[in-house]
């Protein structure tokens, strides 16, 4: 994106960590998306996905995720645990390309909860980000209630940016956002592993 000779990919690659295989979503995880979405607990904190998460719902969500990284608007990979290949969670990069930049957002299924899969994951998508898109800015945002979320964010070196009050609405309540961001610059000052 930012560099013009840069070869980008045309599509989306699958991200190894020590722990953890990203890859693109397959119709074959829907149940488990449905599963593991459809609790509470993750629909209360997050934006975007609705509670009841219902049948349907999920296949729908993942079969426009080709089309969305070939229009460079999306980047969504499922986090899958190395060792029994189980699905734990999303995470993903919202691109725009006319600013280089994307919005950072994710979600992890409560039984994987305390493990630090979120931040590992994070950290290779912001790498991917950086190195293989050539963004120059990644920035993400939690409804303040949810620290965890937040500090899933300091993880990958993110500076806090501000609070914004009210600013959108979840469920018929006025909810505060918290903003974070990374420059390219600051995690190439940072060797390229913030917070590893």
């Amino acid at each position: 994106m930012a560099d013009e000779s840069a070869e980008l990919p045309r599509t989306l690659p699958v991200l190894e960590t020590e722990r953890l295989r990203l890859r693109p979503f397959d119709l074959s995880d829907a149940k488990d998306v449905q599963r593991l979405a459809g609790d509470i607990a993750i629909a209360d904190t997050t934006l975007n996905i609705p509670h009841p998460y219902d049948d349907g719902d999920a296949e729908r969500w993942i079969s426009g995720h080709r089309d969305l990284f070939k229009k460079w608007e999306h980047a969504i990979f499922a986090i899958t645990l190395r060792d029994t290949r189980k699905l734990a969670g999303a995470i993903g990069l919202h691109l725009e390309p006319r600013f280089d930049r994307a919005e950072l957002g994710y979600w992890i299924g409560k039984p994987y909860w305390d493990n630090g899969y979120c931040s590992e994951a994070a950290r290779r998508v912001v790498r991917f980000g950086f190195e293989e898109l050539g963004l120059n800015r990644i920035h993400a945002h939690h409804i303040s209630r949810n620290p965890a979320s937040g500090r899933v964010m300091e993880h990958v070196g993110m500076e806090l940016e501000g609070l914004m009050r009210q600013h959108v609405k979840k469920w018929d309540k006025y909810e505060d956002i918290v903003s974070y961001a990374i420059l390219r610059e600051d995690w190439e000052r940072r060797g390229g592993n913030p917070g590893e």
